[in-house]
């Protein structure tokens, strides 16, 4: 599988963020995206996502299921962590592996809470929850449901070394099975070998 792109443009408020940028990641690798404030990293996820629209350019998806758009073969985590604070951990989990279609028996999605070593609060509502632990149940959804391409956007915010840890290994595997992430950060992620794009010094 290869995601691809060709002269990509995107504006916001009618200014143009930035154009001509091109990429390429295959299967089991990483593209870290950087830039300063503004330069457009969030909106060119967002865009890979299917949120936004282009000014120019395409994106490809080859290998893929031509059947399902770029957007719905890809897992979007951004700023929010895009939970509701009256339903418990694992009920968070539950609905949004129906949405992604995953399993939404507890049995299923226990194990992603594990991994982030959130078993323990399965059952608090969200909002009695830190911003940290706020932060890994979303992360957990990114295993509650088999998707090839992560597009995260500063995906370690408010996590401590530990749970930076435990996530840069989850995102190792996803790439040892065949996985792409791409990743907006101005943090490092622990991806060795990692592909570079950096925005606001595109010409």
């Amino acid at each position: 599988m290869r995601l691809s792109a060709a002269g990509i443009a995107l504006e916001r408020g009618g200014r143009q963020l930035f154009g001509g940028v091109n990429f390429e990641v295959n299967a089991g690798e990483a593209l870290i995206v950087v830039g300063p404030n503004g330069a457009g990293k969030s909106s060119l996820l967002r865009a890979i996502a299917g949120f936004l629209s282009l000014g120019a350019g395409a994106f490809a998806l080859d290998g893929g299921d031509p059947e399902r758009s770029l957007g719905e073969q890809a897992h979007y985590l951004g700023h929010a962590d895009g939970l509701k604070g009256a339903l418990t951990a694992g009920e968070n989990l539950s609905f949004w592996a129906g949405v992604l279609g995953g399993e939404t028996r507890r049995e299923s999605w226990l194990p992603a809470l594990a991994r982030l070593r959130l078993a323990h609060v399965a059952d608090f509502p969200v909002r009695a929850l830190s911003a940290g632990q706020k932060r890994r149940v979303a992360l957990a959804r990114l295993t509650v449901a088999r998707r090839s391409i992560w597009l995260l956007d500063e995906p370690t915010t408010a996590l401590d070394v530990a749970a930076q840890g435990l996530f840069a290994e989850l995102m190792r595997e996803h790439l040892a099975g065949g996985g792409m992430v791409v990743a907006a950060t101005h943090a490092p992620l622990g991806l060795e070998g990692a592909r570079i794009l950096r925005l606001g010094e595109v010409t």
